[in-house]
């Protein structure tokens, strides 16, 4: 029987972390900085670290892993109180391309470890996300990485790196919001003890003005952000919402003082679409 993702909270900080099968946490929300420029990082994650914030989620392609690194060293924020995940791109798959591209990417960092690395894309074109898993394998045995894991894998792809390696990811980064839910792809998560990511958690801004959401948000008197973003940590979804305004940067951490009702949660689940995804499908994306 497997593992599944638990729920802790750290002394010292208000946020819930999720207890990942390898027995390290993660804050259950965190900051993304995709397509944040890169002169501005530094300042985001700085900002953002001050609101309260312990988890910055940023990858290779977004050409801001300099920036990351300068804003966790001006915050003056001891190493492990902080969590940092980057990503591999899809040129840098297998194994000996992906243990140079995980040594520029912590040189950019400026750090001598990663919390958490991922696969960004299974690629299937290239057809080389079992070599690569296995060149991440390597550096969490080497110590270099303290949790390994994939993003925008699909069940399939889940079950062949499982099967080829026996080495389970500790989590999956996905695009999860109110217009797609991702229930089936979440059952597979747990089957297998794998805690679910979401990347773009308020759908791109597109579920801001849904009238459900609206209604949930000013009868509680929070943000549609809010409480998007509590539907997230209700479901046990880890949530890495993107800003650059320092208003919606505290605003989106704000959310552990409340929690949705049933008939919340209930009008929300109404909200999946099939039709509701915004990134690239998994299984067709071989960029």
């Amino acid at each position: 029987m497997t593992s599944q993702p638990q729920f802790a909270l750290r002394r010292g900080t208000s946020s819930p972390h999720v207890v990942l099968s390898d027995g390290n946490s993660i804050p259950q929300v965190g900051l993304g900085v995709f397509q944040t420029p890169p002169d501005a990082t530094a300042s985001v994650v700085q900002t953002a670290l001050a609101a309260g914030y312990r988890h910055i989620d940023t990858a290779a392609i977004y050409v801001n892993e300099v920036g990351v690194g300068e804003g966790l060293r001006a915050s003056e924020l001891a190493r492990e109180d902080v969590f940092v995940t980057t990503k591999l791109w899809n040129v840098d798959q297998g194994f000996d391309a992906a243990l140079k591209a995980f040594d520029h990417s912590v040189q950019r960092l400026g750090l001598d470890y990663l919390d958490l690395y991922l696969i960004h894309w299974p690629s299937p074109r290239r057809d080389l996300y079992v070599d690569t898993w296995r060149a991440l394998a390597h550096l969490q045995a080497d110590g270099r990485v303290r949790s390994i894991g994939v993003s925008n894998f699909n069940a399939e792809q889940l079950q062949r790196i499982v099967g080829e390696t026996g080495i389970t990811p500790v989590l999956n980064q996905v695009e999860l919001h109110p217009y797609f839910q991702q229930r089936a792809l979440i059952a597979t998560h747990d089957a297998l003890g794998i805690a679910t990511e979401a990347w773009s958690p308020l759908g791109q801004g597109k579920v801001l003005t849904d009238p459900v959401i609206a209604a949930i948000a000013a009868r509680l008197g929070r943000t549609p952000a809010q409480v998007i973003i509590r539907w997230h940590l209700d479901r046990g979804q880890i949530a890495i919402p993107k800003s650059v305004s320092p208003r919606r940067i505290a605003e989106n951490i704000d959310v552990f003082d409340f929690k949705l009702e049933p008939a919340d949660l209930a009008a929300i689940a109404g909200l999946d679409s099939p039709d509701g995804r915004i990134g690239p499908d998994p299984t067709m994306a071989n960029f």
